[in-house]
């Protein structure tokens, strides 16, 4: 399947705003114009889908709703760039019911990541089209901390050129929502190297969500592993025990051996998996012997994140113990 790269956003760029996990309206009232104000500060055009309000007793809505939106999106000739609201637990119920040749036919950049990621990786192996996985429409209303994201956001998403993705000197597993003056930044130790195989290997990215992307197992939503570079990461539900067992599910697929090294994200705080206890789990894996893996990159559940492209290629560094990532095309 031919990979398809959306246009660039710019100033002017027109982006739709849409719910297809949970609504708008649990995001705070001062939250929402916070956001928005800052990508129209960019010089960004902001809309919203006619449902992103809507809200059901899952904080969702019907996916009658949510798919309408995603396809007005895509359909409007106006609209450049489509970014999510916030994650969730129910996108998957949708993936049945898109049209994908109205996707590819339109294609834009789409944005968000957690939930999103089962969106994005059923867009992305139905039509080749590259999303992003990246800051929500509702993180844009972070006060602190959100210049990482956005610096990345930016590259990513409004320019061509390769970049390298340099750690943060910080991190945050707070709820910054709750209170945006008292926040908890933790010193950044940068990228930790799990098995160090010195190599220089390229391929396309898939993933991020794990569980998300592991719930298509055996579906015509599996993106195929040949050639890639599996960026992954899980959130607070999960610990180290858990996530053994969703990284060896992903093994035994048949064609994990066209994975060329793992990139993991950084774990919250709450999951309680250490650099030690994630190291016990790689020596455990006979199939990762010969394949670089990292974890603790900026993409998850903490800040801030790096922007990534979901079937974009990616170029992974590893050499006396140091790991470099740069993202070519996206």
């Amino acid at each position: 399947m031919q990979t398809i790269i959306p246009k660039k956003l710019e100033k002017g760029s027109h982006i739709r705003v849409i719910a297809p996990s949970r609504s708008l309206s649990i995001i705070g009232k001062d939250d929402l114009k916070t956001s928005q104000k800052r990508l129209e500060d960019l010089g960004f055009t902001v809309s919203f889908g006619k449902n992103v309000e809507e809200m059901d007793d899952f904080a969702s809505s019907s996916i009658e709703s949510r798919v309408s939106d995603i396809h007005d999106a895509f359909s409007d000739s106006t609209v450049d760039g489509i970014l999510t609201i916030i994650g969730g637990y129910n996108a998957n119920q949708l993936v049945d019911e898109l049209d994908y040749d109205l996707i590819k036919a339109n294609p834009k950049v789409l944005c968000g990541f957690s939930d999103i990621t089962a969106l994005s990786t059923a867009i992305y192996a139905k039509t080749g089209l590259v999303s992003y996985s990246g800051p929500h429409f509702s993180s844009w209303a972070m006060q602190q901390g959100f210049e990482y994201s956005m610096d990345y956001f930016l590259k990513c998403c409004t320019k061509t050129e390769p970049f390298e993705v340099i750690s943060s000197e910080t991190w945050s597993d707070d709820l910054w929502f709750m209170d945006q003056e008292k926040r908890d930044f933790i010193e950044n130790d940068g990228y930790w190297v799990l098995n160090n195989v010195d190599a220089q290997v390229e391929g396309r990215i898939i993933g991020a969500h794990m569980r998300c992307l592991n719930a298509y197992q055996g579906t015509e939503y599996w993106p195929s592993l040949e050639n890639s570079i599996l960026f992954v990461e899980d959130d607070a539900e999960i610990d180290a025990a858990l996530f053994d067992r969703q990284l060896q599910s992903l093994i035994h697929q048949s064609d994990f051996k066209g994975v060329k090294a793992i990139v993991i994200g950084r774990f919250q705080k709450d999951s309680k998996i250490t650099r030690e206890l994630l190291q016990q789990i790689i020596n455990s894996k006979k199939a990762l012997k010969n394949i670089p893996v990292i974890a603790n990159a900026d993409f998850g559940h903490t800040t801030p994140i790096f922007t990534f492209p979901i079937g974009g290629t990616v170029c992974l560094e590893l050499s006396n113990n140091v790991a470099k990532i740069k993202i070519l095309e996206h």
